[in-house]
């Protein structure tokens, strides 16, 4: 919004010229992020303990595991609202508005949120939220819809780009809408599933966001994803402009959500950071390097599957827990360890990504 009121006044104020980078913006929006939720911070945990709406620990009958995790009980939860609030309103701010990728993120930013808070209150209320194939119902019909608006857009193409391949497009054509609501499915479950202890899942996307940052101002450059020999999307720089602000409001969750957790962000906070991540990723057609860079999210979302797979089919779990940072706990690992751990290996995934830009 601030770009197309500041941006025609230039010719008054040179100053204001900034305004049409990307960087700028992009930085405007990390630091406007930031600072919302820090001012929010006190507003919002009053509301959420004046609400009742805290953490009720359930380990689906693990005794062991609902012991490390009984100094938790009674932690305001659903904190990801203001992550969501915080991005929403920075983003407005500092992107903009013509953009259709910008619109399009924030649509599944926010419907994957409004599951995530549905699936919230349900749990406080009766102790159960949505089921399994209810959730998995709500989030492929935001996948479905957008890729429906990808297939009929001309903003946007239905080609997959492929890492270490030079000049190898696959176009999908209509099969993109299957794509695009198996991809939200996939990210948005697969960080939800990080999200188990403190600061971990947050961590982990802030990490990741500041790469596809990166990434989406590449792509969006045509001289940069000449020289790099990927695929130019025009308009999709903007993008870096909300990665940015997520970051930000990331950054300013963790503060209070960083061992031990003053706040948890809930599923309203993992499934829409989740798959407001994979609509990134499907934009600048780099969901596959989002496979490497998300290692851990990946290797969490592999656990609870094999596990589940192994009980079902050999009637004996394969892990001593799932997700994979349940298992760490349970052989002995402390929480603080586990989750420096796992942002190590986040970092060394991101780092691996990038170097598959060069090698193709």
């Amino acid at each position: 919004m601030l770009y197309h009121i500041l941006y025609p006044l230039k010719q008054y104020f040179s100053v204001l010229n900034v305004t049409q980078y990307i960087t700028f913006r992009g930085g405007c929006a990390f630091i406007t992020s930031f600072l919302l939720v820090m001012f929010l911070w006190d507003f919002t945990i009053k509301r959420l303990k004046r609400l009742k709406i805290v953490e009720k620990i359930d380990m689906y009958g693990h005794v062991h595991l609902e012991s490390l995790h009984e100094g938790k009980k009674g932690t305001p939860t659903m904190g990801g609202i203001l992550i969501i609030f915080s991005v929403l309103m920075s983003t407005l701010l500092w992107a903009k508005w013509d953009n259709y990728f910008i619109w399009l993120s924030l649509f599944v930013m926010v419907a994957l949120a409004l599951i995530g808070l549905r699936d919230d209150i349900l749990k406080i209320k009766r102790g159960k939220g949505l089921s399994r194939w209810q959730k998995l119902i709500s989030q492929s019909v935001v996948g479905v819809i957008l890729g429906i608006l990808v297939v009929v857009s001309k903003e946007s193409t239905t080609t997959l780009d492929f890492p270490f391949l030079k000049n190898v497009v696959l176009n999908l054509g209509y099969f993109y809408i299957f794509w695009a609501a198996f991809v939200i499915v996939a990210t948005s479950n697969a960080v939800n599933f990080t999200d188990g202890l403190d600061g971990l899942a947050i961590g982990a996307l802030v990490i990741n966001c500041l790469l596809f940052a990166v990434l989406s101002y590449v792509v969006g450059h045509l001289k940069f994803a000449g020289y790099l020999l990927i695929p130019y999307v025009s308009g999709s720089g903007e993008l870096a402009v909300l990665c940015l602000a997520l970051v930000g409001a990331g950054l300013g969750f963790l503060w209070f959500n960083a061992y031990p957790a003053q706040v948890f962000m809930g599923d309203v906070g993992a499934l829409a950071l989740g798959g407001v991540i994979g609509v990134i990723a499907l934009f600048i057609k780099k969901e596959f390097l989002l496979v490497i860079s998300g290692g851990l999210f990946v290797s969490e979302a592999l656990t609870v599957i094999l596990q589940i797979l192994s009980v079902k089919l050999r009637g004996k779990k394969l892990f001593l827990a799932a997700p994979l940072h349940h298992h760490l706990q349970l052989l002995g690992w402390k929480e603080p360890k586990i989750i420096v751990r796992l942002w190590i290996v986040t970092i060394m995934c991101v780092v691996a990504s990038l170097l598959t830009l060069k090698m193709r």
